[in-house]
């Protein structure tokens, strides 16, 4: 027998009573007044924007309206954000944040960053879409009803990820989200557990290595957007190079993603004019250089001999690190032509340059020992320095920066400094280091070549005359062309990706250094 249904409208009838009674926040003239208001400032469709109405003292970007305009009207505000490297991302985030909150449908917002970005993003939401967001610290309150900004690596922490996991958010904007590529890592397991409403990822390069991290993107934004992995596999997969079914797959992706580039932007582009400095080594660099070759038969593999040419090339500090792990007499033989080096040829011609120039410069290198010595050397010179790495923490970053916008001329950054940092008020950057991959340059020279970047920017490639380091300047960054005409169209995301798988065998896999070279420049001719 079923128990009986038992129905309490007892409610109903102590409502009047409870309006009337209750605090002056809540009781019906006000209740009726707030509706009236609400049904006035929210529109009754989703056409156009309110935001620049609302600021009319902030000029946004055409691209930057189109963009927002965008993900409210066709993509329901969830979205990939793809634009290159200083287009305002950011700005286009915000300004979709801003026209949610105007017509009432967001509130709780969690916007997730790398530890460095944290007060940056919440410095652009209040100087440019007047939005006051709580950065968490220490001690951090998820439960805070408005926006919140965090470090990634702080959220996903055993003792808050379970916590944030059951909040409900409005909005969740995720910034540098090829971060979330692989699904096997912590990062995206927190992230796909989040409960919300409406979602942004922001990332300049979506694909790094091959397509399925597209689609692994694209699922944790949209889950079944592309179908399951099998069927994704089945459909749209033709071996791991290429793409089946392109036509399909593109519109699939323009669903869900934004991507515009600088040169498709109508104002004057500040122009980028950069300078390959080929360097001729001293007697004893060159000596230094040269014995490396007879470790060839005592290395694991061609690309450990590889990687300590290319350290020899940063500083005799940089290749030594790595030499003093290994055993024998020979290292030790080699590491006494590293001790007889006095000077280091890249560093007195990056001195040059800025006594020719002097100006605030940006200096990047590979390697942490080389950082310590150029902010050493500069320092002898009369020259203050400041050095940026990924594992500093947020506080200390951000006073780097400071540091760098006042007094300091110079700012040694290793490759963490690529990725976030606006420093548009600097235009000359050196690449103390040259990366083997044409779009980590990219990044780099993306800190200053962006937008609010008034004045032509001046960048500087170093390299080593007949060094390895001259054949990859040879091989990645004068034949190779694509990646400053093809790579950023949303039709050709996926033609970047075979060339970057190309360029990571060829580096990761070669037996040789000869076979390496000779896979680039197979790459070459068939880009050409």
């Amino acid at each position: 027998m079923k128990p009986p249904i038992l129905i309490d409208d007892s409610w109903e009838k102590q409502l009047p009573a409870w309006l009337h009674s209750a605090p002056i926040v809540s009781n019906w003239p006000l209740f009726t007044l707030a509706a009236k208001t609400k049904k006035l400032v929210i529109p009754t469709d989703f056409h156009g924007l309110l935001t620049p109405d609302f600021l009319p003292s902030i000029q946004f970007m055409p691209h930057q309206i189109e963009a927002a305009r965008t993900v409210m009207e066709e993509m329901n505000g969830t979205a990939i954000l793809a634009d290159e490297v200083g287009l305002g991302k950011t700005i286009e985030a915000g300004l979709i944040l801003k026209e949610y909150m105007l017509r009432g449908l967001v509130s709780r917002t969690l916007i997730l960053t790398p530890a460095s970005l944290v007060n940056q993003w919440a410095k652009e939401l209040r100087d440019k879409c007047k939005i006051y967001a709580l950065v968490q610290k220490k001690k951090p309150n998820w439960s805070w009803n408005g926006v919140q900004i965090a470090s990634i690596d702080s959220a996903k922490q055993p003792k808050y990820a379970d916590s944030i996991a059951n909040t409900m958010f409005d909005m969740v904007i995720i910034d540098e989200a090829h971060r979330l590529k692989n699904p096997a890592t912590l990062n995206y397991q927190f992230v796909r557990r989040l409960t919300k409403t409406y979602c942004l990822l922001l990332t300049a390069t979506p694909v790094q290595n091959n397509v399925d991290e597209l689609f692994h993107l694209v699922s944790l934004l949209k889950p079944g957007h592309f179908g399951n992995n099998e069927s994704f596999n089945n459909r749209f997969k033709r071996g791991k190079r290429s793409i089946h079914d392109q036509d399909v797959f593109k519109e699939l992706l323009q669903k869900v993603m934004i991507r515009n580039k600088r040169d498709d932007m109508d104002q004057q582009p500040v122009k980028r004019c950069v300078e390959t400095i080929r360097i001729t080594p001293s007697k004893e660099e060159k000596a230094f250089y040269d014995s490396l070759a007879h470790l060839k038969e005592d290395v694991p593999n061609a690309m450990t001999l590889l990687t300590l040419q290319r350290e020899a090339c940063s500083s005799k500090y940089a290749a030594l690190s790595t030499i003093q792990k290994l055993n024998g007499q020979k290292y030790k033989k080699i590491a006494l032509l590293a001790e007889q080096i006095n000077i280091n040829s890249k560093a007195e011609k990056t001195l040059a340059i800025m006594r020719k120039h002097p100006e605030k410069t940006i200096v990047f290198t590979q390697y942490r020992a080389t950082q310590r010595y150029l902010e050493h050397y500069f320092k002898e010179n009369g020259l203050l320095a400041v050095s940026f790495q990924g594992n500093f923490k947020k506080g200390k970053k951000d006073w780097m920066v400071e540091l760098f916008k006042g007094p300091a001329q110079v700012f040694i950054a290793t490759e963490s400094g690529s990725e976030g940092l606006n420093l548009q008020f600097c235009r000359q950057l050196i690449n103390f280091d040259l990366p083997w991959n044409p779009m980590k340059l990219e990044q780099r020279i993306g800190r200053i070549h962006r937008l609010g970047q008034a004045q032509d920017v001046h960048i500087y490639h170093l390299a080593y005359e007949q060094t390895v380091e001259d054949r990859m300047l040879t091989l990645l960054h004068e034949k190779i062309h694509l990646f400053q005409s093809a790579i950023g169209k949303l039709d050709d995301i996926l033609e970047e990706n075979w060339v970057e798988e190309h360029l990571h065998d060829a580096f990761h896999h070669s037996k040789s250094i000869r076979e390496w070279e000779i896979k680039v420049h197979n790459l070459t001719a068939a880009l050409e």
